[in-house]
């Protein structure tokens, strides 16, 4: 869902030695609501999701002859941030000869967004953290965007409306909402000294050197150290490596877990050593007018930046487009491409591809195309609940972020959080929840099975159990599942054997999605977007007029 940025100052002041707060007996103001739940079938639902008359045309495209052939320069194939970025790219320097194609009715990919009366609104991804120096190409677009408004004293000043609003973030726990989202009521000593030192120690990381003299953690992963005493984490799981230290209390159990839910999709146990202290220890972006935690976001999450992208690249945007077939012949590829919208089958001959959508796609659609492992990708449910108002409940107010230790999701953002009026208006509440109890296989199939009706009664039994009597101000629901949400760097997955094979080129395909890294975060994706395009312009000039 997103990145949790926490300083060493933050985390020692909520973990300070006050003895923290006590519960304050809210814990049982919801008993008669929760025994006698509310019903949901009166409230509107509505789902989303890919492009489904596709399985039904591919079975039929498949058995076609294309009939129609387009010469082209580059075809990028997935219009998600890594395809996005690569034209944006190609554009920049000059080319004019490529397209890009997405299956689906809008450009974004984990970047969708949507909206109603009330506000836009995120189907996935929907911040962006203060990216670090080493992120030139993110810095140079959000330039562009005008997202970074200039510099002061060789930091960037960033545009005010788009840094996150206070209240940030707040979690319920043991009957009361408190500020932070990591556990603070009710500690045990013992538990407050193994807190403190987890985040003493991951402060102590960032910006920490290896013996190469690169950054331990960093992000895009490439600029990451080499040093074989820091990447042989990557063999271990998170939860063995905090075991081993101690650091296994249930409180922080439930934070590094809820962290890695967050931007990975599984628990601790599942993800490597490695990418969990990059997790906490990577960003290291600043801001001359914000502090280095913040981020930034906007009501639509990173569809704002998607949509702004389009508008860049509209000319070159072809959407309900399916490639289903792509070979590399001679000097050229071939992609049969199917178009959604009229069953219509066709064929582009290009110089190269650009192949931005995930591998384990990639296994089933390229020719020959080695098979390599692939990261893990745990199914998603996200829903976008319009409310009239949010009940006033104990303790820290509506936050833009709102966390439950109760529950088995991530808790909601508001997406109209940035509304100068939202004291005074109704608000869209955007729920996260990866489906992470089983294997994602089994996830997958259940989800599959799961009804309209099911899925609703799912998300509003939780969000009623953080807001008693919240079902009586629902408006509608909107619900998204992934199938496969984002990957996950899972133990030897991120720095194996067969990395550099991932990234390599087949014949004339070079390959640009984030999950190739194991990372799916959004400076990742830029990155691998970028990185592909510079291959092709190695290869051949800019594009001239005639």
């Amino acid at each position: 869902m997103l990145t949790k940025l926490i300083t060493r100052r933050e985390a020692l002041h909520v973990l300070g030695a006050t003895g923290g707060l006590l519960a304050l007996g809210g814990a049982g103001l919801a008993t008669r609501e929760l025994l006698n739940r509310p019903r949901f079938n009166h409230i509107p639902a509505k789902l989303h999701g890919a492009n489904l008359k596709i399985g039904h045309l591919l079975r039929e495209a498949i058995k076609a002859v294309p009939q129609d052939t387009r010469d082209i320069g580059t075809l990028i194939v997935g219009g998600g941030i890594a395809g996005l970025s690569a034209a944006w790219f190609l554009q920049k320097n000059g080319v004019t000869d490529f397209e890009v194609l997405e299956l689906d009715r809008e450009v974004g990919g984990n970047s969708a967004s949507g909206k109603n009366e009330v506000s836009a609104y995120p189907w996935a991804a929907h911040y962006v953290p203060l990216p670090s120096p080493e992120a030139r190409e993110v810095r140079a677009l959000f330039e562009e965007l005008g997202i970074i408004t200039g510099y002061r004293d060789g930091l960037p000043v960033y545009n005010e409306y788009y840094l996150c609003a206070d209240p940030h973030e707040r979690l319920f726990d043991r009957g009361v909402w408190s500020e932070s989202l990591v556990p603070n009521v009710g500690l045990t000593p013992d538990e407050r000294a193994k807190l403190r030192e987890f985040f003493t120690f991951t402060d102590s990381l960032k910006n920490k050197r290896g013996r190469d003299g690169r950054v331990i953690f960093n992000i895009p992963l490439e600029h990451s150290s080499v040093d074989p005493d820091w990447r042989r984490l990557d063999r271990v799981s998170f939860q063995d490596f905090l075991k081993e230290r101690g650091w296994d209390v249930a409180p922080l159990q439930w934070y590094v877990d809820y962290c890695c839910r967050d931007d990975y999709g599984f628990r601790a146990e599942f993800v490597s050593a490695w990418a969990g202290l990059h997790y906490f220890a990577s960003r290291s972006g600043e801001a001359a007018n914000a502090d280095a935690q913040t981020v930034l976001t906007w009501p639509e999450g990173n569809g704002w930046i998607a949509q702004k992208l389009r508008d860049k690249l509209e000319k070159h945007l072809r959407v309900n487009r399916l490639a289903y077939r792509i070979q590399n012949e001679g000097d050229f590829v071939l992609v049969d491409v199917i178009k959604a919208d009229s069953g219509e089958v066709m064929r582009y001959r290009a110089k190269d591809v650009i192949y931005a959508g995930p591998r384990f796609t990639a296994n089933h659609i390229v020719k020959d195309l080695p098979r390599l492992p692939s990261p893990e990708h745990a199914p998603w449910v996200v829903a976008n609940v319009t409310v009239e108002r949010v009940p006033v409940t104990e303790g820290a107010p509506l936050s833009w972020d709102n966390v439950s230790t109760y529950s088995p999701s991530l808790g909601y953002i508001v997406a109209n959080h940035q509304d100068l009026t939202i004291l005074r208006t109704a608000k869209v509440l955007t729920y996260y929840r990866p489906m992470d109890e089983r294997d994602a296989k089994t996830e997958r199939e259940e989800a599959q099975k799961r009804t309209l009706e099911e899925w609703r009664e799912m998300v509003l039994a939780d969000l009623e159990r953080m807001h008693p009597g919240l079902h009586r101000e629902v408006r509608a629901i909107d619900i998204w599942v992934w199938g496969h949400g984002m990957p996950s760097p899972g133990i030897d997955y991120v720095w194996n054997t067969e990395r550099e094979k991932r990234f390599a080129p087949f014949g004339r395909v070079h390959f640009a999605h984030a999950d190739q890294s194991g990372i799916s975060v959004f400076e990742e994706a830029q990155f691998r977007g970028v990185e592909a395009a510079r291959r092709v312009l190695k290869k051949r000039p800019p594009d001239r007029p005639a």
